[in-house]
């Protein structure tokens, strides 16, 4: 991608399909307790959240369970009170976790023992079985060659540079899977039993950082909201040997000589399937009116991050200083501010567990919500709001076919213009966006069962998920600004006579 897409972006309109008269109405007064969202104070519990010491926060491990202890610590401090299962601060759910067996599973090419995820990649999360010599295909786009049962192998070769597409992983891994994707589907597809791929020399020289990314398998979360409209709810059992696609796997490029002699190979790929702890952290601050407190303004974190992973020789920790410990602490300034000053309505803090892992977290809570769910009237979600142009920031979930509350967007439009008056960046709102930015974050699955939600982002920069996203990289001030302009949106929702109303037809999907 353009790493800098956002810095480039200094002079934004705001969406043709949001009220036009906003900036002419006069503006909400501001409550005086938004002195408690401090600059010094979100700055000293960033570098806490995002030290060394939290180890990247990784959903699933013991890291992100004491990520989580720190932030119910900080809540506790701060005066909210628990709104977790059984009176205390937190929502336990479990990771179902599937990946490739490390120990179970073994290769055996031309006599040499492969050590799995050292020597050779699986490249999917599928169990095979298989064993004979092996077709070497000097052209993987030949169809002559019958491979249906067969081992076959062929070269890695360098992808179309169309197919390389701009997006927010690094070039390295967006070749990788670009030169993966041109040769893999299509050989599947014609019925081979196992296919090796042999790493070129790009591919070669970053075989440690795609074993790391390629071991971890695949997470998901039973009894949660659906990924998507229409998806099952339960984690599907894992397939058996042979009843599915084609298993792809990469050796080094040094194996090239021994499979083009057409060498014996042996696979054996197995399963592994466990399940592993998350938590959301909950707290709360009790509205003031007898009537409207029992409805709910919900604000939106994720405490977890990326954890410790092979990718750069000085720094293997991805502290996830941006994301996403920049809204936590934002949330936390709020919290201080609905303390000092407490709104009519209620408002829940909610630090959503294993995100990076697939929204987890969120889809476990909008599925048991700890509030009944049609008493929450909006979901105010930040992910990454510290970094980029000190005067622009994105508002996701403003324009069709994201929107699904134009009261809750006209909100936090008057709360921009009353406190922050940041430039808002439209584009990473569209559909035809490439990142598909807004089916990214933990608003999701609450917008999905219908609760008015929005994503504040200041968007993504070239250290997004690597081990330079630390706390000397982000803008404080603006930081600042972010967070007070979601504390006034989350204040307006909370002292509104009436709640925001839903869009008629909302359909989420494009």
């Amino acid at each position: 991608m353009r790493r800098n897409l956002t810095r480039a972006h200094c002079a934004l309109l705001l969406l043709p399909v949001l009220p036009i008269t906003l900036a002419a109405q006069a503006r909400p007064a501001v409550p005086v307790a938004i002195g408690q969202i401090r600059a010094a104070d979100l700055k000293r519990d960033l570098y806490a959240m995002a030290s060394a010491a939290m180890r990247g926060r990784e959903g699933g491990t013991i890291d992100e369970l004491r990520a989580s202890m720190w932030v119910a610590e900080q809540y506790r401090r701060i005066g909210l009170q628990p709104a977790g299962e059984d009176g205390g601060w937190f929502q336990w759910f479990n990771i179902v976790r599937t990946r490739v067996s490390p120990t179970s599973s073994s290769a055996r090419i031309a006599g040499q023992a492969l050590t799995v995820f050292s020597d050779i990649i699986p490249l999917g999360v599928l169990p095979v079985e298989a064993s004979g010599a092996v077709l070497w295909l000097p052209d993987p786009a030949d169809t002559t060659a019958d491979i249906r049962g067969r081992i076959v192998a062929t070269m890695l070769r360098p992808p179309a540079t169309a197919a390389i597409a701009p997006n927010s992983y690094p070039f390295n891994v967006r070749y990788a899977n670009a030169a993966i994707n041109a040769v893999l589907p299509a050989l599947s597809r014609r019925g081979a039993a196992a296919i090796l791929l042999v790493a070129d020399s790009l591919v070669d020289a970053n075989f440690d950082a795609l074993a790391v990314m390629r071991a971890r398998g695949l997470y998901d979360v039973d009894r949660a909201t659906p990924r998507t409209n229409g998806a099952s709810d339960r984690v599907a059992p894992a397939p058996a040997a042979g009843s599915g696609p084609s298993l792809g796997l990469m050796v080094r490029a040094s194996m090239a000589p021994a499979l083009q002699r057409g060498a014996d190979a042996t696979l054996v790929i197995r399963l592994e399937r466990f399940e592993v702890p998350s938590v959301n952290v909950i707290g709360m601050v009790r509205g003031t009116d007898p009537v409207l407190r029992s409805q709910y303004v919900l604000f939106s974190s994720h405490q977890d991050a990326n954890g410790v992973r092979l990718l750069t020789p000085n720094d293997s920790i991805l502290a996830g200083a941006d994301d996403n410990a920049s809204t936590t602490v934002a949330e936390l300034a709020a919290a201080r501010a609905f303390v000092a000053q407490r709104p009519k309505r209620s408002v829940l803090f909610v630090n959503h567990g294993s995100e990076e892992r697939g929204l987890l977290g969120s889809r476990y809570h909008s599925a048991h919500p700890v509030v009944p769910l049609a008493q929450i009237v909006a979901v105010l979600n930040g992910d990454m709001v510290g970094r980029n142009n000190a005067d622009t920031a994105a508002l996701l979930g403003t324009q069709p076919p994201h929107r699904n509350s134009r009261d809750l967007v006209a909100l936090a439009l008057a709360a921009n213009a009353a406190t922050s008056r940041f430039v808002i960046d439209s584009s990473w709102d569209r559909p035809t966006h490439r990142e598909g930015w807004y089916f990214r974050s933990d608003h999701l699955p609450y917008a999905r069962v219908g609760v008015p939600a929005v994503y504040y982002s200041t968007l993504l920069h070239e250290d997004y998920h690597t081990a330079q996203d630390v706390p000397e990289r982000i803008d404080y001030a603006k930081l600042a600004r972010m967070a007070r302009w979601m504390y006034m949106t989350g204040w307006l929702a909370a002292n509104a006579s009436r709640r925001p109303a839903l869009d008629p037809g909302f359909q989420l999907e494009r």
